[in-house]
């Protein structure tokens, strides 16, 4: 069983400054072809001015203490018997080029269902002008309680 102690652990600040060419990479690999996220020439002409991220780009930059979570060698996950059971994003305002994005996040619930043990990280990202662009939600599920 997971320690409930742990409920609250916070993590970060965690700094990602998101490169055009990243943004770009990131839509070309998801297949998707609208030009808001890849043509600058098109994206001038929009209310955002420029190129925007892929609202899952999010994956990137906003779940990377959950990433800590998983290697907290004080948590002490087994990941052997661990699967991502949810990943969960909440969205203020797009992540542009350039923007550096400050992660921090915490350990908001550990709870049990059966024999399973389940581990919730919440975590909120902002760019450089202290703007909320998303919060993240994700649910980690250790088997075998």
């Amino acid at each position: 069983m997971v320690d409930h102690k742990w409920i609250g652990k916070a993590y970060g600040p965690m700094k990602y400054e998101i490169g055009r060419e990243k943004m770009k990479e990131y839509a070309a690999a998801a297949k998707d072809g609208r030009p808001i996220y890849h043509d600058e020439e098109f994206a001038a002409t929009t209310a955002y001015g420029d190129i925007v991220a892929m609202p899952n780009f999010a994956a990137v930059y906003g779940l990377r203490g959950a990433g800590m979570v998983l290697l907290d060698q004080e948590v002490k996950l087994n990941l052997a018997m661990l699967v991502h059971g949810a990943q969960e994003f909440e969205w203020f305002t797009v992540a542009k080029p350039n923007d550096v994005i400050t992660e921090t996040g915490k350990i908001a619930d550990i709870y049990e269902k059966g024999n399973l043990d389940f581990v919730v990280y919440e975590g909120e990202a902002r760019n450089q002008d202290d703007e909320l662009v998303c919060r993240s939600r994700a649910t980690f599920i250790i088997r075998g309680g």
